[in-house]
C-alpha cells in the first residue's frame, strides 16, 4: 500500500511539474513573434534598389553629343615639367575601391556587428543558471539545559537550478543535504543526514506579466540593430555619392586643362603672327606688346588649372584609399568613363514616391517611431501594481547515513505545500506616470520628425530635378556659345592678317571661346553630379550602382573567412 501511494505520489508531482513548465511556456515554444522588429526593414536594408531615369522620365531621353576633347599641343607641354606615369580608372573602379578601402567606411561597417550583439545579450536573460553552495559549522557554545546542544558539526551543501520565465516569472529547483552532529544525549539521530527537494516558482499576475513585456528588451535592441543598419547603409551611399562626385570633378578639372592648353597654344600663335606681320612692318610694335600680354595671361591660367586638377585627384585618392595611390605620389589618375548626356525629362511625383520607400532616414524613423510605440506599451504595464503569485512544493528526507536519507526523499512520504500571493501597490506611483508621459512625448516627437525628414526629402528632389534641367539647358546654351566663339575666333583672326584688327580683339574672343568651352564642360560636368544627387535623393544609388552590403564580422576583421 505504501509503494502504491508512494508512486501515485511520484506521478502527481511529476504531473503538476509539467504542468507548471508547460503552462509556463517553456515547451518547444515559438518566441519570434514576440522579439519581432521593424517588419520591412530587413528587406529594405539588404536590397538595393535602383532607379532608371529613363524610366522615371515623361518622355524618351534625347541623345545629345558630349564636349569635343581639345587635343594637348607641345608648345604648352614645354613649358610644363615632364608628365609622371598615369593610370586610366573607371568609376566603376573607383566604386569598387572606396567601398574596399574608404576609412571612415570601414570604421562605420563594424557598427551593425556591435549592435546585432545586444540582441543576444537580451536573450541571455532567459538562460537557466546552475547554483552550487557548501558550509561548514562548528558550533561551540554555554547552554542552560541538557536538552540543548552546546556544541555541534554541521556541513550542508545545495545543488539547484533557477530558470527564468518568458512570463516573467521564476521556477527554481534546489536540493540540499545536510550532516549534523551534536552532543546532546537526547538527539535520536547523531550524527543525522537530511536530503531535501524543492521546487518552486513565483509569478507575477499584473506588471512585468507576460511574454509580450517580457520580451521588451529583446525588441528594443532588435530596432536599435536595425537602426544602426540604416546608418550604416546611409554611410555606404554617402561614400558612393562622394566618389563620384569627385570622380566627375576630376573629369572637368581635366578637360578645363586641355582648353587652357589650347588657349595658350593659339595666344602664342597669334604672338608669332604679331612678330611675323611687324618684321615684315606691316603692324605696329605695340600689338607685338599686346600679343606677348596676353601669352603670359594664357600661362598663368594654364598654371592654376593644372593646380586645381592636382587638388582634384588628391581628393579621389583620398577616398579610394588604394595603397599604391598615395596623396603624394606624382601618379596621375584618368578617369576614361564617358559622362552620359541624355536628357531626361523627370516625373517628380514618382520620384517622391520612390523616396518615401528607399530614403534610409525615413526608414531609421520609423523604426524609431515602433520602438518609442514599444516603449509606451512597456510604461503603461509598469503602471500596474506588483501582483505576484508563489507556490512551493517540498520532498524532505532524514536517515542515518546519506543513502537512508535520499531513500527516504525517494519515497516522498513527507511532503510540504506553500501558496502565497504578495501585493505592492505604490502610493502615488509619479515615477511609473512620468515614464509614461516621457514614453507619450517622445513618440510624439519622433512622429514630427518623420513628418520633417519627409518635407525636407520633398525639397531635395524638386531641387535635384531642377538642377538636372537647368544644367541640360546649360549643355545646350554652351554648345551653342562654343560654336559660335570658334567662329567669331576664325573671323577675327582673319581681319588680323588683313591689318583690320588688333592682337587684343583676337585674343579677346579666344578667350571667350575658352571660357565658352569651360562652361560646356563645368555644365556635363554639373549634369552628371545632378543624375548622382537624383539617386541620392530617391535612397536608390546602391541599385544604380550595383552595389551589394554586409556588415563586417568580427571574422573578417582579422582576416579570416566569412
Amino acid at each position: 500500500m505504501n509503494r502504491l501511494t508512494g508512486l501515485i505520489t511520484r506521478r502527481a508531482l511529476r504531473s503538476t511539474i509539467l504542468s507548471i513548465v508547460a503552462t509556463m511556456g517553456l515547451c518547444a515554444c515559438d518566441y519570434s513573434r514576440y522579439e519581432r522588429g521593424f517588419p520591412i526593414a530587413d528587406r529594405a536594408l539588404r536590397q538595393a534598389d535602383t532607379l532608371d531615369l529613363a524610366d522615371a522620365s515623361t518622355t524618351r531621353p534625347t541623345t545629345q553629343p558630349v564636349v569635343t576633347t581639345v587635343p594637348s599641343t607641345r608648345r604648352a607641354d614645354e613649358l610644363l615639367p615632364p608628365p609622371p606615369a598615369d593610370i586610366g580608372i573607371t568609376i566603376e573602379e573607383c566604386r569598387q575601391l572606396a567601398l574596399a578601402n574608404n576609412l571612415d567606411l570601414k570604421v562605420e561597417l563594424f557598427n551593425p556587428t556591435i549592435a546585432k550583439e545586444s540582441i543576444s545579450e537580451e536573450r541571455a536573460r532567459f538562460e537557466s543558471l546552475f547554483t552550487a553552495s557548501t558550509n561548514y559549522t562548528i558550533t561551540d557554545q554555554a547552554t542552560a539545559s541538557s536538552l540543548e546542544n552546546s556544541q555541534s558539526k554541521g556541513l550542508s551543501t545545495n545543488l539547484g537550478v533557477t530558470v527564468p520565465l518568458r512570463t516573467g516569472g521564476t521556477l527554481q529547483f534546489s536540493l540540499p543535504v545536510n550532516r549534523f552532529e551534536t552532543n546532546n544525549s537526547f538527539s535520536t539521530l547523531n550524527p543525522a543526514y537530511t536530503s531535501d527537494f524543492n521546487a518552486s516558482i513565483s509569478q507575477p499576475l499584473l506588471r512585468g506579466a507576460g511574454l509580450d513585456v517580457n520580451a521588451h528588451g529583446i525588441r528594443i535592441a532588435t530596432y536599435n540593430y536595425q537602426s544602426t543598419q540604416a546608418r550604416t547603409k546611409l554611410q555606404v551611399i554617402s561614400v558612393l555619392a562622394d566618389v563620384d562626385r569627385i570622380y566627375w570633378r576630376v573629369y572637368a578639372a581635366r578637360q578645363e586643362l586641355r582648353v587652357r592648353k589650347k588657349e595658350y597654344d593659339l595666344a602664342v600663335a597669334q604672338l608669332e603672327r604679331a612678330r611675323r606681320q611687324a618684321k615684315a612692318g606691316m603692324l605696329a610694335e605695340v600689338d607685338v606688346v599686346r600679343a606677348e600680354s596676353g601669352v603670359a595671361d594664357k600661362l598663368e591660367g594654364l598654371i592654376t588649372s593644372e593646380t586645381a586638377l592636382r587638388d582634384r585627384q588628391r581628393e579621389l585618392k583620398q577616398i579610394i584609399n588604394r595603397p599604391d595611390l598615395g596623396l603624394g605620389t606624382p601618379t596621375i589618375i584618368i578617369p576614361t568613363s564617358a559622362p552620359n548626356a541624355l536628357h531626361y525629362p523627370l516625373d517628380v511625383p514618382l520620384l517622391i514616391r520612390r523616396a518615401h520607400d528607399q530614403r534610409m532616414e525615413l526608414l531609421e524613423t520609423e523604426i524609431q517611431i515602433a520602438a518609442e510605440t514599444d516603449n509606451v506599451a512597456f510604461a503603461r504595464n509598469l503602471l500596474l501594481p506588483v501582483v505576484n503569485l508563489e507556490y512551493q512544493y517540498n520532498i524532505s528526507g532524514l536517515g542515518k547515513t546519506v543513502s537512508d536519507s535520499f531513500s527516504t526523499l525517494r519515497s516522498t512520504r513527507f511532503q510540504g505545500h506553500t501558496v502565497g500571493l504578495t501585493v505592492q501597490v505604490p502610493i502615488g506611483n509619479e515615477a511609473a506616470r512620468s515614464q509614461l508621459r516621457r514614453a507619450l512625448a517622445t513618440r510624439l516627437q519622433t512622429i514630427a520628425t518623420k513628418d520633417q525628414r519627409s518635407l525636407l526629402i520633398e525639397r531635395e528632389i524638386l531641387h535635384a530635378a531642377d538642377e538636372l534641367e537647368a544644367n541640360w539647358q546649360r549643355i545646350l546654351a554652351a554648345q551653342r556659345r562654343v560654336i559660335l566663339a570658334a567662329r567669331v575666333v576664325d573671323v577675327e583672326t582673319r581681319q588680323f592678317e588683313q591689318q583690320l584688327r588688333t592682337s587684343t580683339d583676337v585674343l579677346d574672343a579666344q578667350t571667350r571661346l575658352a571660357n565658352a568651352q569651360s562652361a560646356e564642360i563645368s555644365a556635363i560636368t554639373e549634369y552628371q553630379i545632378a543624375q548622382i544627387d537624383i539617386a541620392f535623393a530617391t535612397g536608390t544609388l546602391l541599385g544604380r550602382a550595383g552595389v551589394a552590403w554586409q556588415p563586417t564580422s568580427i571574422g573578417q576583421s582579422h582576416g579570416e573567412a566569412p
